[in-house]
């Protein structure tokens, strides 16, 4: 069983497959996150692949505010991510809701919906902050 354990393990710091989510925004995180799974980048080479479904990701990667409209999304598409899930926050407004902060229809940063493992500041962040990151969620992946 251990020798099972060690291999999901490994298997899982090797190739995190992730998905994107969109909460409401500007869209400046959205083209930073796309930048950075350009072959420019080669995100490739930590196994970085983006999925289109929450069932077969193991990290969700969530950018913009969270808005009254999206809460509900979000929240389920973080409950169809099978266990362990991952999630990382990039930009300002997910982290705190930025410049839309107290407006009518922003809830909030996306900690306050879901919790959050990585955060990657930056309005928006450049993609080796991304990336960057997305290795310190495999670090913290490597000390389970």
């Amino acid at each position: 069983m251990a020798v099972l354990s060690k291999l999901v393990k490994w298997a899982r710091i090797k190739s995190p497959w992730i998905i994107h989510y969109n909460s409401g925004g500007c869209n400046g995180c959205d083209i930073e996150v796309v930048a950075a799974l350009t072959p420019r980048f080669d995100v490739e080479r930590f196994g970085i692949l983006l999925k289109g479904s929450p069932r077969h990701a193991d990290v969700l990667v969530v950018t913009g505010p969270v808005t009254r409209q999206t809460k509900k999304r979000l929240v389920r598409i973080y409950n169809q991510m099978s266990d362990p899930k991952f999630v990382l926050a990039v930009g300002t407004c997910t982290m705190t809701g930025g410049v839309f902060r107290g407006g009518y229809g922003v809830v909030a940063g996306v900690d306050e919906v879901i919790p959050v493992d990585v955060f990657v500041p930056g309005c928006p962040p450049k993609p080796e902050a991304i990336i960057h990151g997305v290795v310190k969620l495999l670090e913290k992946l490597q000390k389970l």
